[in-house]
């Protein structure tokens, strides 16, 4: 009885698991692309969808000097590892760095606050670091030139409680070794 009983219920839990949805013969639709208006307000791009994506100037770096440490650090939203755009120039500059010193090794460094649970910010440091890593991908940086790593909440930047110190800690630290 036990058996017909089990039976009957894997039976019932798969065709819970069918669909009705066919699944070949799905329309394809080209997308047009569509134009983005400049925000001239300058504020949150998440209060609005209309963003601008301003011009990158991939020119060379001319002294070919390090990125000071202030400018070798990308802060991040909560639970977020979208770059803000008020990082650019960060990313352009340490583009342009990598690039007339293809010798030297970066390493991308996430880090995050100290909200949510180790394995959680282990992911989500992993997140921001790939984030910066992709984006100076595109600017041209060899990805043999640099390696991300999570740290996770293991290495606060700030001590402390409150948003102060959290945004503080939201970050990813590019460090040439």
């Amino acid at each position: 009885m036990k058996q017909w009983f089990t039976v009957l219920c894997l039976t019932i839990l798969m065709m819970g698991c069918g669909t009705t949805v066919p699944l070949n013969n799905v329309p394809v639709e080209t997308a047009k692309p569509t134009p983005v208006a400049n925000n001239p307000t300058g504020g949150d791009s998440s209060v609005s969808n209309n963003t601008a994506l301003s011009p990158v100037d991939l020119g060379q770096n001319q002294l070919g000097t390090e990125p000071s440490e202030f400018s070798r650090i990308v802060y991040f939203d909560f639970d977020s590892y979208v770059i803000k755009p008020e990082f650019e120039t960060v990313m352009v500059a340490n583009a342009q760095f990598a690039k007339n010193n293809p010798s030297r090794k970066m390493m991308l460094e996430g880090h995050t606050d100290e909200i949510g649970g180790r394995e959680y910010n282990l992911a989500l440091g992993q997140k921001r670091a790939e984030a910066v890593r992709d984006a100076l991908s595109i600017l041209g940086v060899s990805q043999n030139q640099m390696e991300a790593v999570s740290f996770g909440k293991e290495k606060p930047a700030v001590a402390g409680f409150g948003e102060a110190s959290y945004s503080q800690n939201r970050r990813v630290e590019l460090r040439y070794p």
